[in-house]
């Protein structure tokens, strides 16, 4: 039979432009209209008279303006706001004892992915840098069709049943009175949605944690958040969650810089993505499973079933399998980000699912989802959607049905059309749903083994370093001060308590109230109506795990400055060795320079021909680097010193705990700044110090160094400076 879908030129690339209409950008042709009609003027409509009505006849005009009519389509509900990248997927470890799935069967096997990046409560027009969850979903174009994995870069989630799923979203969405405030979740209906659902307080601490404020896309981790089973050709099952980490490592912003960020570059993290892979610096994953034979489903202290639980990587290491690769930025990003369709139901043989309620309420809304947004049952039918796989089915017509179908059969079992297609048989590649047994009442209720809603929270914060304590309490207090309503930050503190009394008592402080007492009413409000408020409250549960070092960001990799962006201050009268020497040495290792001067155009050194600038202080910021160096020079310093947007740069490169260097006369211009201050305060003014940060008048590749260790966050102990 013919096959009637694409293939992929460029499976390392997922190059997917087989049909002229993914390809054609107009390069020395004619201008038609939508059906091929050369069009002789495309800059007037059809009038009555030069000054007269514009007629009803003028079929190019209504084409081309009802085409712009409809270009926007409804924005996703939640992960409005999405940037994506093709790639490859390279299996390093076979996966064979336990998935017959193909794409994991062969170390060496390569498998086109393209992924979207994404935040969750913002609308598309919103910032890359709100306090958020990302999205981190990828869509595998096997050989045997398309697998879609569909995470997060948390590792859990706010509830446990899909039934609550409208209520959250609803509630952490801008308040409907006034449609305010957008992209956040610091204001009353998110809290009093919390404060009623204490199964959402283990994603709270990693919401209020650095993880919800990447540095970039490509420095944070992603997770399949539920577990599902792999199936092998035996019908034999295992459990498994799945996991992406960066090579990069796990880095973040702070708060304060993210809010600046915002102001700066909304589109920051999209930018970053795109300039990295248009570059050539391809962002990479390494891949990884957690696998619980099903002999163990029942050993552990939580359920593998309940999504608002991860298992410890010290009770299941994670095994890295392969690879995954972004080499190619999108040609368009309508087409393939806006329109790429995921679900969590896309699978292959040997990749099933578990009884997770949260992952079952998604396997139907995903495709609802796609049918109000994309508009059609043919979604499957957009370039980018489309498998590799052949498709072949009795499946006809529907808004904007792409494939002509030819033949008489449209139905099975024909015989008309020879019984095509026809069903596989399993040993064929057919796929068929594990075989578990169910013995059950139909019922609704949850199992008890999910009413631990706390152990997990307390084991995630006694996991963090005492940097990322400080930062989640400081979160705490920023979202529930914003709050209107006194009695829902009471509820909020009080299951603080539940978590870390201490964690409690800080953020009360700072709220300026007192630690409540337990409150007369069930602490789970979140109840059936008729049913027993004991029977429904949490259950105390203390992990065994006190710590879990991969629940904290402190030890991730720190040993590169690939891609990192280093901001160099200077203007005329620059020592030109002193700043193209660093300048060489920061790009050997893979960072990204560029020259920051008052003014545009051209600087002119003390030693040299011209250096052109990069950026002026008027569009640069030092929210928008990972480091700072000032180059020697006298007169550049002295002039720079005058400068307020050069002061002011680096006193925030500095209150954000980002490393600082500077060479010769460039020393003097640290020290005009209330940086300077507190780094002559430390006692390091005169020497360079790799646990302040800072690097005066040392060698290149001590800052190197500096910049690889991300941030120096115990700057933040000595106060933090005016910026």
């Amino acid at each position: 039979m013919k096959d009637s879908n694409p293939s992929i030129k460029d499976s390392n690339t997922a190059k997917i432009d087989d049909l002229a209409q993914n390809t054609e950008n107009g390069q020395g042709e004619f201008l038609t209209t939508n059906h091929g009609l050369r069009i002789n003027d495309d800059q007037n409509s059809l009038k009555a008279g030069e000054r007269g009505a514009t007629l009803l006849e003028d079929f190019q005009l209504r084409e081309k303006i009802t085409h712009f009519d409809h270009e926007r389509i409804p924005e996703r509900i939640v992960h409005a706001r999405g940037s994506g990248a093709h790639g490859y997927f390279e299996l390093h470890e076979s996966m064979t004892p336990y998935t017959k799935a193909k794409f994991l069967q062969t170390p060496g096997t390569q498998t086109p992915v393209f992924v979207r990046f994404s935040t969750v409560a913002g609308s598309r027009g919103s910032t890359d840098l709100a306090r958020d969850v990302r999205g981190f979903s990828v869509k595998f174009y096997t050989e045997e069709g398309n697998y879609d994995l569909v995470g997060n870069n948390v590792p859990v989630f706010f509830i446990q049943d899909a039934m609550k799923f409208p209520d959250l979203i609803h509630a952490v969405k801008p308040e409907p009175h006034h449609e305010m405030p957008q992209a956040g979740s610091a204001h009353d209906t998110f809290w009093d949605f919390v404060s009623l659902m204490p199964e959402s307080m283990h994603m709270i601490m990693w919401a209020m944690s650095d993880r919800a404020l990447p540095r970039s896309l490509r420095m944070m981790e992603g997770f399949g958040v539920h577990t599902f089973r792999l199936v092998n050709e035996n019908n034999e099952s295992v459990f498994v969650k799945f996991h992406w980490k960066p090579v990069l490592g796990v880095h973040a912003v702070s708060w304060d810089e993210a809010q600046k960020i915002s102001g700066k570059d909304s589109d920051f993290h999209r930018r970053d993505l795109w300039e990295a892979i248009d570059s050539g610096n391809f962002p990479e994953w390494n891949f990884g499973v957690q696998i619980v034979p099903e002999s163990d489903e029942h050993k552990f202290e939580f359920d593998l079933l309940d999504p608002t639980k991860l298992i410890p990587e010290e009770l299941v290491p994670v095994q890295i399998i392969g690879k995954m690769v972004l080499n190619r930025n999108p040609d368009n990003f309508f087409a393939e980000t806006e329109q790429v369709a995921f679900h969590p139901g896309h699978i292959v043989s040997g990749i099933d699912f578990s009884n997770d309620p949260l992952l079952q309420g998604r396997l139907f809304s995903y495709t609802d989802t796609q049918l109000s947004r994309l508009g059609s049952p043919n979604f499957h039918e957009i370039p980018i959607n489309r498998p590799i796989a052949p498709v072949h089915n009795n499946q006809r017509d529907g808004h904007m049905r792409q494939t002509i179908n030819t033949g008489q059969s449209s139905y099975h079992p024909n015989k008309v059309g020879n019984g095509c297609p026809f069903q596989a048989k399993a040993s064929e590649g057919g796929f068929v749903a594990y075989n578990k047994r169910i013995d059950a009442r139909k019922i609704r209720a949850r199992s008890p083994s999910f009413f631990d809603h706390f152990s997990q929270a307390t084991l995630f914060f006694n996991s963090q370093s005492e940097v990322e304590k400080n930062h989640i309490v400081a979160a705490l207090q920023f979202e529930l001060g914003k709050l209107e309503t006194e009695a829902i930050r009471l509820r909020i503190v009080y299951m603080l308590t539940q978590v870390d009394e201490s964690l409690a008592a800080r953020v009360a402080k700072g709220l300026g109230i007192a630690v409540p007492p337990a409150p007369e009413l069930p602490l789970n409000q979140s109840i059936p109506a008729d049913g027993d408020p004991e029977k429904f409250q949490p259950t105390p549960m203390v992990s065994s795990i006190k710590m879990s070092k991969a629940l904290s960001m402190a030890g991730t990799v720190k040993d590169n400055i690939k891609t990192r962006q280093i901001a160099i201050l200077a203007t005329d009268g620059v020592d030109k060795v002193s700043l193209l020497t660093m300048k060489q040495v920061l790009e050997d290792a893979g960072a990204q320079t560029k020259i920051i001067a008052p003014h545009l155009g051209f600087i002119t050194p003390n030693n040299g021909n011209p250096i052109k600038v990069d950026q002026s202080f008027l569009t640069a910021a030092s929210v928008l680097f990972d480091a700072v160096y000032v180059p020697d020079g006298q007169q550049s310093s002295a002039a720079l010193a005058q400068e307020q947007d050069a002061i002011h740069f680096i006193n925030e490169a500095y209150k954000h705990c980002k490393a600082i260097a500077a060479d010769g006369a460039g020393v003097k211009l640290i020290d005009a700044t209330a940086a300077g201050v507190k780094i002559h305060s430390a006692g390091k003014a005169d020497k360079s110090s790799l646990a302040l940060g800072v690097v005066l008048n040392g060698e290149a590749t001590e800052f190197v160094s500096a910049i690889a260790q991300h941030r120096f966050w115990e700057r933040e102990k000595s106060g933090k400076v005016p910026a």
